[in-house]
């Protein structure tokens, strides 16, 4: 006979997870914006460790184990956990009792933001191409590219792989580009450019969703706040 799991009121446990007070959760119950294993919960709902809450749709975090990092990456960093080359990764410059991972990569040569987290439904999300969430860049590239060129970016250029998806492109100044793309290819921002003419100088990734962060020093990294991580999941499901 196996012990039973202990439970708590659901409106404790959204309130634990950082999600809201219990008084506003109890409002958010009420609405039947709360999901029990895919029930619509209700008030006085008990629930245990191992019951998936979802409000909105969107999966509720309970696990404390559970962590995530946004990283501003700098260039000569690669992003990996381990590097056969003796490198220095991303893991490298996170400081965490748990073992974490990097969702996605970036390049060696390019910046900027990327994630680490040993959340693996998240890890899936973020990185698997139906969800398509965007990812900015700041892209710096040799000569200016002509009104011609940045429309190919924006309906889609051909590639050695197959057309790329329609990119938002915009010019703040000459020869600098924000580009926002929902694929995850291999290099691709770079290869775009390289074939409309103008290879990248210097790449750097200011977005991931709706997550962004002027203010993160390069090689330094932070915790993402329970909001941050939420806006994440939800980017997964509006997508």
């Amino acid at each position: 006979m196996t012990e039973e799991e202990p439970l708590e009121r659901l409106q404790k446990a959204l309130s634990r997870a950082g999600v809201a007070s219990r008084r506003v959760s109890e409002g958010m119950i009420e609405a039947g914006r709360v999901t029990i294993n895919r029930r619509v919960a209700t008030v006085g709902d008990r629930v245990s460790v191992t019951d998936r809450i979802e409000l909105d749709g969107i999966p509720v975090i309970r696990d404390p184990d559970l962590v995530h990092y946004l990283l501003n990456k700098p260039v000569g960093v690669v992003s990996t956990s381990k590097d056969p080359q003796k490198r220095r990764t991303v893991v490298d410059l996170v400081s965490s009792n748990e073992r974490i991972f990097p969702v996605g990569r970036l390049d060696a040569d390019s910046e900027g933001l990327i994630i680490l987290t040993n959340d693996g439904e998240l890890t899936h999300r973020l990185t698997h191409p139906s969800f398509g969430v965007s990812k900015e860049y700041l892209v710096h590239v040799e000569g200016v590219p002509s009104r011609s060129s940045l429309r190919l970016l924006r309906e889609g250029v051909e590639l050695e792989d197959g057309c790329t998806a329609p990119a938002n492109v915009a010019m703040p100044q000459d020869g600098v580009m924000r580009i926002t793309i929902h694929e995850g290819r291999n290099r691709q921002v770079r290869r775009m450019c390289a074939a409309i003419g103008h290879p990248v100088q210097r790449l750097v990734r200011v977005r991931i969703g709706s997550i962004k962060d002027p203010s993160l020093r390069v090689g330094t990294a932070r915790r993402l706040s329970v909001e941050e991580v939420r806006s994440l999941y939800e980017a997964t499901t509006n997508s």
